[in-house]
């Protein structure tokens, strides 16, 4: 990795953070923390061949947090100025002052501390000009319109590259930093006309511009995606298999982090409280995370505080091992932190039973009669007591082989039961963010439909 892709070299950063620490031990106060940021990125978008937008974005920042024994106070800036960073120590120790103190809050403690981060290789700058973007968005948006004259319209295409780098240091003696980048391409495009029109989307994003897949790829599908959809029909109401496509699959990974994170665990706000050491899933589930991956996405060396991540298994033979934890919420819960300030690294949902055969076409044999699930609206999931309603749009399939395209539907049920009546999950792995998963097969839930 090149620095001069920055303005400040991690050095540089690295003796900001160290100059931002020894104004607070001046200032008072018994502990302090860091955060130092620089990025810059291009976002285009066209839409029927034509630019809609160019942005250009710089940007700097640091986070100053100073503790007065357990109170804590946090103040900003954007200006690294030796004076700015002073007024900014200052700020934070005037908010600490005035701080109720709270026997949680505090520093990680120094034994779980990365003092020596290895590099994960996680910043490969894309150094393309804003004419080059566009045409790549043209091509991916292009693409799409050429696969069949139902592609009518789109929504357009898009490209975003993006590369920053950090650097995070406390008064325990922490100090460390990377580059990172993520780069992305994208098309939305829209089939048929009138009343019946129907919109779908792809996108390929990667740290490594030269791993994402190609603009005409993306578009192909993407228009495939939205021809499919064409002359959709409604369904009754009925309890049916629910098969989850892998994009949608990474949601509901999501939904079991979420439950698991430690500030819904010690607000007592998730339908599964108490559930370390509990099977909430079949005994064929395993959740694996590994941060440690060279140049994946959900990669880190150490988290928002400092502390060491680790490679675990989260759920083993259905049954949680460990849970999401920051060094405060893990204090709340009695517990210690399990590198996860900021929230969790590359998850790996898998099946023990999982065969070569279990494709997405072998999915569709497995679940038989049932309905595909490719599209959720709407936010109904009540992480309290796990009732779980959502708006969706698929395909009807019979005989493992879809029938015909579904909308305006509601499937239901709870996150409890549908963790519990997970039948497979497929190999058609697909990564979305730091989540990996294959097509997930329920073994039933109720459609509500006309």
């Amino acid at each position: 990795m090149n620095d001069s892709v920055f303005i400040h070299t991690q050095d540089q950063l690295k003796q900001l953070a160290a100059d931002v620490l020894a104004f607070a031990r001046e200032k008072g106060g018994t502990d302090a923390a860091v955060d130092i940021s620089e990025g810059s990125g291009l976002s285009v978008s066209v839409r029927r061949g034509k630019i809609e937008t160019i942005e250009q974005n710089k940007d700097k920042g640091m986070g100053v947090t100073v503790y007065i024994g357990q109170k804590r106070g946090n103040a900003s800036t954007s200006d690294f100025s030796p004076a700015a960073m002073r007024a900014t120590v200052d700020a934070a120790y005037n908010i600490a002052r005035f701080t109720a103190d709270d026997d949680c809050a505090g520093l990680a403690e120094a034994e779980l501390l990365e003092m020596a981060p290895r590099d994960l290789r996680l910043c490969y700058p894309w150094r393309i000009s804003t004419e080059e973007a566009v045409e790549l968005a043209k091509r991916a948006e292009g693409a799409a319109f050429d696969v069949d004259a139902r592609i009518t319209n789109s929504e357009g295409g898009s490209v975003h590259v993006q590369q920053s780098h950090f650097v995070s240091a406390n008064s325990r003696g922490f100090s460390g930093g990377y580059p990172f980048s993520r780069h992305t391409l994208s098309v939305a495009p829209i089939a048929g006309k009138g009343a019946k029109m129907q919109r779908d989307d792809w996108y390929t994003s990667v740290r490594d511009a030269s791993k994402m897949a190609s603009p005409e790829a993306v578009g192909r599908y993407a228009a495939e995606r939205a021809l499919a959809r064409l002359n959709a029909r409604k369904l009754d109401t009925r309890t049916c298999p629910v098969l989850f496509e892998a994009p949608l699959a990474a949601g509901l990974l999501g939904a079991f982090v979420q439950a698991t994170s430690g500030g819904a665990l010690y607000r007592k706000s998730t339908f599964l409280l108490d559930s370390l050491g509990q099977s909430v899933f079949p005994k064929h589930i395993q959740i694996l995370e590994d941060p440690h991956l060279v140049g994946e996405v959900g990669s880190a060396p150490f988290d928002e505080e400092g502390v060491r991540t680790v490679r675990r298994n989260v759920v083993k033979d259905g049954v949680v091992q460990g849970y999401f934890l920051s060094t405060y919420s893990a204090r709340k819960l009695g517990m210690q932190t399990t590198g996860n300030a900021g929230g969790s690294h590359n998850l790996f949902m898998t099946s023990s039973s999982t065969k070569r055969a279990d494709d997405f076409a072998g999915m569709l044999r497995k679940m038989g009669r049932g309905l595909l699930v490719t599209e959720l609206m709407g936010q109904g999931t009540n992480y309290v007591t796990g009732d779980y309603s959502r708006g969706a749009s698929g395909f009807w399939v019979e005989n493992g082989v879809i029938q015909y395209p579904v909308e305006e539907i509601t499937i239901a049920g709870n996150m409890k039961d549908m963790f519990q009546k997970i039948v497979a999950i497929g190999n058609d792995t697909l990564t979305r963010g730091n989540k990996s998963t294959g097509s997930i097969l329920i073994e039933n839930m109720v459609i509500a439909g006309s």
